[in-house]
């Protein structure tokens, strides 16, 4: 039987980056589909200020997830990201990013999201700036998408918030408080996964997937 995986996250959040080979990795699996749904955890009232105080929580966590998966958090972003004191840690821009290519390459928008994270937090690049990310899809050959984000109107920001509003019904609906957040689907059965066999056993969670 087909299964689905909604796989609820944010595209700042360092916990759901180190999260990222494993469920890439999904997909490997035969008649399985991933179903990417930002929850907006990082955007709007919820972007706080990057501060002294948040840089350095930030940093603990990104060492503790660098050894836990691998996933590299370099000192280019530590300076050039964790070090600007200009912008909020703002996942809304990303988010409209991911939405432009979910409309007009969803094949690709894990792509998208991997490329995205590895600008933040490998090349320290400003990926709260609709700008870079527009760039940023034209690199990976992405260009209907970048153009609908440098030109980001009504219907992008709209199918945008729909895509959080489902995400977040996701999220109350099975009681979950954070992100990253794994949901199978197969039939009519849905199950919330442990994500964190993501970081330590990636295999244990393609055996939960197998398993629904």
């Amino acid at each position: 039987m087909d299964k689905t995986l909604h796989y609820l996250f944010d595209p700042l959040c360092g916990w759901c980056y180190g999260a990222t080979p494993a469920v890439a990795g999904l997909l490997e699996i035969p008649r399985v589909s991933i179903e990417l749904l930002p929850t907006g955890l990082f955007s709007g009232e919820g972007a706080p200020p990057m501060d002294d105080a948040f840089a350095a929580f930030a940093w603990s966590n990104d060492q503790r997830i660098e050894r836990l998966t691998g996933q590299r958090f370099t000192e280019l972003y530590r300076r050039r990201v964790l070090g600007d004191r200009q912008r909020l840690f703002d996942s809304g821009p990303a988010t409209v990013a991911l939405t432009a290519v979910s409309l007009t390459a969803p094949a690709r928008e894990l792509e998208a999201l991997k490329a995205i994270q590895r600008a933040r937090y490998v090349d320290g690049s400003d990926v709260t700036s609709l700008v870079t990310l527009a760039a940023l899809l034209e690199l990976l050959d992405l260009g209907e998408a970048a153009a609908r984000v440098a030109n980001a109107d009504a219907n992008l920001l709209d199918a945008t918030l729909a895509r959080v509003g489902r995400a977040q019904a996701l999220m109350q609906e099975f009681g979950a408080r954070g992100v990253p957040t794994l949901i199978a689907e197969s039939g009519t059965k849905r199950r919330v996964l442990d994500h964190a066999a993501a970081y330590s056993d990636p295999q244990a969670l393609i055996g939960q997937l197998e398993a629904v």
